[in-house]
């Protein structure tokens, strides 16, 4: 196994990379673990404990649990434990297969929620011995396969009424440690400290950092402080920079929908960055996404530098990834 670890001085972390451990395991049961009785065959219960970890290794972080478990007939029950407050996104790739055959679209991802969650079943070939199966897996905190609609309208993430003033971000400095991705895109707002901020569209919140980083660094979704990371609904995440809970009852998992306040600017803050990323499959990169906003009632554009917009939240827009019911209660 091969570990690519945070890079820390002794003050704080100041390079993360993505990392992605991967773990291979041959599962093999020989045939005469099946006794055959009146037509029915019993197979001994085999239990496979996979970790996938991403970040500085230890015993105790183990964010996902993959098990195969063989049932009575000799089918393999793949299930998942997602052991962070937050949903995860699951890769499973097989590199072998005998005496079953898988039959998900590939690639096989799957988004987890916290907890248990069940994945597929590889069901034993008619006649044949006991699966055998090479397989390994990944975990990612946004949908590498997301289908982005690059032309959604998100919306401006300031007080209806108020004139959002643009500026051009020159730099993300400190979002991924002593690095900076090689391309990238953001979106800049001129604020006042204590300046309400809207989300811009409906997602669950995943991360929430004050004015320092206590937590984890393998639980982290970048290394920017005063931010809120939200997992939207078409994978794809969403950071807010400079901007803080609003009066801490913000939590992680909790549902926001577009429009709804999320935080205030914080003090000693003037600018709000917004930024749009997902991960790749096959690769460390991050992919950007540069956003269309809402500029009028009914039109959508990429905004411009220097330039001033009156900020509008129209209801169709905020109501678009909400249920009826949603509607009803937060469309007043």
């Amino acid at each position: 196994m091969k570990f690519r670890f945070f890079e820390m001085n002794a003050s704080d972390l100041q390079k993360i990379k993505y990392t992605k451990l991967t773990i291979n395991f041959m599962a093999t049961i020989r045939s005469s673990l099946f006794e055959k009785r009146d037509k029915r065959v019993s197979i001994k219960k085999a239990l496979i404990l996979i970790f996938f970890i991403v970040g500085i290794y230890s015993a105790a972080a183990q964010p996902i649990e993959v098990q195969a478990n063989y049932n009575s007939i000799g089918d393999v029950e793949f299930v998942a434990y997602n052991n962070t407050p937050a949903p995860l996104f699951l890769n499973v790739n097989f590199a072998d297969l005998q005496n079953t055959s898988f039959d998900e679209p590939l690639p096989y991802i799957k988004k987890l929620e916290p907890g248990f969650n069940t994945l597929f079943t590889l069901q034993r070939d008619l006649d044949a011995d006991a699966p055998r199966f090479n397989y390994d897996i990944k975990f990612f905190r946004s949908d590498p396969m997301a289908e982005i609609n690059l032309d959604f309208p998100y919306l401006i993430p300031l007080k209806p009424g108020e004139t959002a003033s643009v500026f051009d971000v020159k730099s993300i400095d400190g979002f991924w440690g002593s690095e900076e991705p090689e391309s990238w895109v953001a979106a800049g707002f001129k604020v006042q400290p204590g300046q309400p901020v809207y989300a811009s569209r409906t997602g669950t919140v995943v991360e929430i950092v004050g004015s320092s980083r206590t937590s984890k660094p393998e639980t982290w979704y970048h290394t920017w402080t005063n931010s809120i990371t939200v997992l939207q609904t078409d994978g794809t995440l969403i950071c807010y920079r400079n901007v803080v809970g609003r009066n801490k009852k913000l939590k992680v998992k909790e549902k926001i929908y577009a429009g709804e306040q999320i935080g205030v600017v914080p003090q000693n803050a003037n600018e709000l960055i917004l930024l749009i990323f997902q991960n790749s499959l096959n690769s460390d990169d991050l992919r950007f996404i540069i956003p269309q906003f809402v500029t009028s009632e009914d039109k959508t554009d990429m905004l411009i530098s220097s330039k001033e917009y009156k900020v509008v939240h129209p209801e169709k827009i905020r109501g678009m990834e909400m249920s009826r019911r949603e509607r009803r209660k937060n469309l007043k």
